[in-house]
């Protein structure tokens, strides 16, 4: 066990020798290694994060949303369906939810308008997201100017900014009163945008959904988890998209790598022919390679998952903010948690590291096996 251990470590030093005798070749191909591991698992590393957060949002959201269609568009739906859902076997409690979009001319912006409850939000008073106190200038006790549907000026007192920790959720939002938001939309009375319905068992919420849709043919149950799959489905979509733009990068690399790894130098051959000259045996040449392909893949692997974690977690992944969270005028800012998935990293490992060390093997396996001689005549 000792001598093994010897073996490995002697021609481990020589490995780092002889790559440091081809500098430039070897810091060429790490550069492009590490950038495409870097790009990859920053990718990774944002998707993951991206819909733990959506994840986490998502649970308290209602059990059941039921909307309205109308040829097969979202409508308004009457505020008398709470009263009959609310009767159904299963179903806890139904809360109409009055929500819409504002268009803000002066800044190019679309506020996320919400009603509250009659209890906490009061007349011509509102609490707005922190992307809307910026983009406004807006502080407590500021006075925010909307134009209502029918022209009329709606003047709301700020008494609450939302906090920036909640601006994933909160960053485009003003929450008023009912009133205030009928006023503002000229919002009939009897209407609701849709209904938020909690479900006493979980189990039953199937169920409970196909007797809201049989009770009332034009209305659409909604489920939680049905949401929740919409986005991690939206979320796998865009870091799809994102992946297809890196793939001609991604092919450049392999390209590139299987080149270098395949073919090897005169001098290279030439080493090869000494080593076996002074008695190597073949497996030490190709234990000397092993190390060298390992080096330089591992060192790749290990600095540009570094660096992606501190580009996703420390800077929020500025290359690809905009390609995976949207666009918009007033933008979310929020600190990702750090979240590592092991299996993808694994999955991201093999598909990187493996397949380029083991084709550093392959021509060493040929050019050890032939006459000593021949090879230093190469």
């Amino acid at each position: 066990m000792k001598r093994t251990v010897e073996r490995h470590l002697n021609i481990l030093e020589f490995t780092l020798a002889s790559l440091l005798r081809r500098k430039a070749k070897n810091l060429s191909l790490l550069a492009m290694y590490l950038l495409v591991i870097f790009m990859l698992a920053s990718l990774q590393f944002f998707v993951t994060a991206l819909k733990r957060e959506a994840a986490i949002i998502l649970n308290d959201a209602p059990d059941m949303i039921v909307q309205r269609l109308v040829a097969g568009r979202q409508d308004l739906i009457p505020v008398g369906y709470a009263a009959e859902i609310a009767g159904i076997r299963g179903v806890a409690e139904v809360r109409p939810r009055l929500w819409g979009y504002y268009y803000d001319a002066l800044n190019g912006a679309n506020y996320t308008i919400m009603a509250g409850n009659d209890s906490d939000a009061k007349p011509e008073r509102a609490s707005v997201g922190a992307g809307v106190a910026k983009a406004r200038n807006l502080a407590v006790g500021d006075l925010l100017p909307l134009i209502s549907y029918d022209k009329s000026p709606v003047i709301l007192e700020i008494s609450t900014i939302f906090s920036s920790s909640s601006d994933l959720i909160a960053a485009d939002m003003i929450i008023t009163s009912p009133d205030d938001f009928r006023r503002l939309f000229n919002f009939p009375g009897n209407q609701a945008t849709d209904l938020a319905v909690t479900v006493r068992n979980p189990k039953e919420m199937t169920t409970v959904a196909a007797k809201i849709a049989s009770q009332f043919p034009g209305s659409r149950p909604i489920l939680k988890s049905e949401i929740q799959r919409t986005y991690q489905s939206i979320f796998d979509w865009r870091g799809g998209m994102t992946l297809m733009v890196l793939s001609a990068a991604l092919l450049s690399f392999i390209i590139f790598a299987w080149d270098k790894a395949t073919g090897l130098s005169a001098e290279e051959r030439k080493e090869i022919g000494i080593l076996k000259s002074i008695g190597w045996e073949t497996s030490d040449v190709l234990l000397l390679k092993f190390w060298e392909g390992s080096v330089i893949s591992l060192t790749a692997f290990l600095l540009g998952t570094v660096l992606a974690y501190g580009h996703v977690f420390l800077l929020s992944a500025p290359l690809f903010v905009q390609a995976l969270k949207g666009w918009s005028v007033i933008y979310p800012r929020f600190q990702l948690v750090p979240v590592v998935d092991a299996y993808q990293l694994a999955v991201l490992f093999f598909l990187t590291v493996v397949p380029y060390t083991t084709a550093t093997i392959i021509p060493c396996w040929r050019a050890a096996t032939i006459d000593p001689d021949a090879a230093m005549r190469y």
